[in-house]
């Protein structure tokens, strides 16, 4: 396990009428990276700083709230800075349990009158977080049958070479299969001009996302693929409208993700059926509905051998639906007297990926953002702390929905580390 350090503050300004910082609060987060890995919550400070000609007096109020918004505990001490100053406000609200948390404080100012105020999510024992596994009784055997008829699927499988696209270090080819339905799904194959056998990297895209060659130098062979309904995926299944987390979800055998799971597996089929590809090293990896594919496609086919996901989707849902509000959902379920939550959180257990995880087997390295709200990172936390194979995290505290430049370089220097690989030129 490895978690990133990054120093981490946080600032409001609060200006004159002339647009001088006269007044500013800091929250310093202490160890700096808004994870608190063992046992004890380090004391929350604000800075108060006072760049004005007179004394500031007021209150501090800070509050604890879970992540899905239940305010915890609250607290007002009083708030006091000399002119041309800085005073330090401590107070440790500490969480009942692991989880994720909203730490904020306001300070309200009677000279001069001002209102000031910061928050922020804060990890408390992630490693700790977990949730029950909601597998239906016949999770392994739905599987089974859906991995038998996608193999009874001839995949007519053709490459078209696309030389407009190469780089000065592969070539690329446009790539077209059959998969689960014989819907037609396709991809973007770049090949090393280098001869020999080659590691493999699957690039599998984000919700409604396009993926193309990358034009990377990489000693690599990647493929970056779309399954149905995305990029040059859609001569049978379409885009548009881009609901696919709601296609077919009345029943499980017709969800949208149950096709889109085997699309990646027959994807795998793809470069297992290739001389140049490497059969022992191939990795997947893929951003927010990427980064749930990575793992599912890691779960359902042991053929992986590494799965980098980048703030998934598609993990536990449950929790998922108490830490975020989503009305596409509601309206749906609001659609038809026969749909509850009950029953439709049954049909989605079968593609949440906090099931799956269990059948991991190759090492795996997870990037999330503290302050992600579409995938918030309790539910990638609590798919993480069900892996048992090789696993590590980078945690990055002012990350939402999208990660650093830097996490994208500690991938890739993963990738070659377990690849046995160098950087291309």
């Amino acid at each position: 396990m490895k978690i990133l350090l990054t120093p981490s503050l946080l600032f409001l300004f609060v200006t004159s009428t002339f647009g001088a910082d006269l007044l500013r609060l800091e929250l310093d987060l202490g160890r700096g990276d808004g994870n608190v890995p063992l046992a004890q919550w380090s004391p929350h400070t604000i800075w108060f700083h006072n760049n004005t000609d007179s004394e500031a007096v007021g209150s501090a109020t800070w509050t604890l709230h879970d992540d899905e918004g239940t305010l915890l505990q609250t607290m007002t001490t009083p708030a006091r800075t000399k002119s041309m100053a800085k005073s330090r406000l401590n107070q440790a609200l500490v969480p009942p349990s692991a989880g994720l948390y909203k730490v904020g404080c306001s300070v309200t100012l009677q000279a001069p009158q001002k209102t000031m105020s910061t928050s922020m999510m804060l990890a408390f024992l992630p490693e700790r977080i977990t949730s029950p596994p909601t597998r239906e009784d016949d999770f392994a055997e739905f599987w089974k049958n859906t991995k038998t008829e996608l193999r009874k699927v001839p995949p007519e499988f053709a490459l078209a070479r696309r030389p407009n696209r190469d780089s000065k270090t592969h070539q690329v080819f446009e790539v077209t299969m059959r998969s689960l339905g014989r819907v037609r799904v396709a991809g973007w194959y770049e090949k090393p001009k280098a001869a020999g056998a080659h590691p493999a990297l699957l690039r599998v895209p984000g919700y409604g996302a396009t993926m193309r060659p990358t034009g990377q130098s990489a000693p690599w062979i990647i493929f970056s693929f779309n399954p149905r309904g995305h990029g040059n995926s859609q001569a049978d299944v379409k885009h548009d409208p881009v609901n696919y987390w709601i296609r077919g979800l009345d029943q499980k055998e017709d969800y949208y993700y149950r096709g889109a799971y085997a699309d990646c597996l027959r994807a795998v089929d793809f470069l297992c059926s290739r001389s140049e590809v490497d059969k022992t090293r191939i990795a997947v990896s893929g951003d927010s509905q990427g980064g749930g594919l990575s793992l599912a496609t890691a779960a359902l086919d042991q053929r992986i051998t590494l799965c980098a996901p980048d703030i998934p989707f598609l993990c536990d849902w449950k929790k998922y639906f108490q830490a975020s509000h989503w009305p596409e959902i509601d309206k749906w379920i609001a659609a038809k007297d026969s749909r509850t939550w009950e029953t439709t959180l049954r049909t989605m257990s079968y593609f949440d990926t906090l099931n799956l995880a269990e059948d991991i087997r190759c090492p795996v390295l997870f990037g999330l953002g503290l302050q992600d709200k579409v995938c918030p990172a309790a539910t990638i936390f609590s798919v993480y702390n069900r892996i048992e194979t090789l696993k590590e995290f980078h945690l990055y505290p002012h990350s939402g929905h999208g990660l650093p430049n830097l996490h994208r370089t500690r991938k890739i220097r993963w990738l070659h580390q377990h690849f046995g690989t160098k950087p291309g030129k």
